[in-house]
């Protein structure tokens, strides 16, 4: 007996959501984890590395934005939307409240690892970086949700439900 094909997703690929591509996205969080051991130039090109994945990423949703309106009437400000959408999105989720969050988490575990133990310095630089990083899978989901409410919540009821950055 034969078996019937498996069934095609319809669904598209997003590079910088579906491929490995989206890591690119934590470059700021990773280099906020080493900045205790690397020089804060790399910290930067960290931040670098993020914002160009966020930039490239908006500009992505602009051009499927564009190709699925074609010559619509409202084409540009969906197109303008698309791309705001995403790129705040981004820069909030992936780059600003992260980098944030990483950067207090390690700072205030070096202070502590400095108060409470007498490991040496670099024991407690590695120790820091170790706790950033493990940090970084368990800030995800939560920074990602309150990103959504704040923009449900502001920026996006100024052109309407819909047009999220997905």
């Amino acid at each position: 007996m034969e078996q019937p094909p498996p069934e095609q997703s319809t669904k598209q690929v997003d590079v910088y959501r579906d491929t490995w591509v989206r890591f690119l996205g934590y470059a700021n969080e990773v280099g906020e984890a080493f900045r205790a051991l690397v020089p804060v130039s790399m910290v930067w090109a960290s931040y670098a590395v993020a914002t160009a994945y966020v930039s490239a990423d908006a500009v992505d949703k602009g051009k499927k934005a564009a190709a699925a309106h074609g010559d619509n009437p409202g084409k540009t400000t969906r197109v303008a939307v698309a791309v705001v959408d995403t790129f705040v999105w981004q820069a909030l989720a992936s780059v600003a409240i992260p980098g944030f969050t990483i950067n207090r988490v390690c700072a205030a575990s070096l202070y502590l690892l400095g108060r409470t133990t007498r490991w040496p310095l670099p024991v407690r630089k590695w120790t820091t970086t170790a706790i950033g990083l493990s940090t970084i899978p368990f800030i995800i989901t939560p920074i990602d949700r309150s990103v959504d409410f704040l923009l449900d919540s502001s920026l996006r009821k100024l052109y309407g439900e819909g047009e999220k950055h997905e």
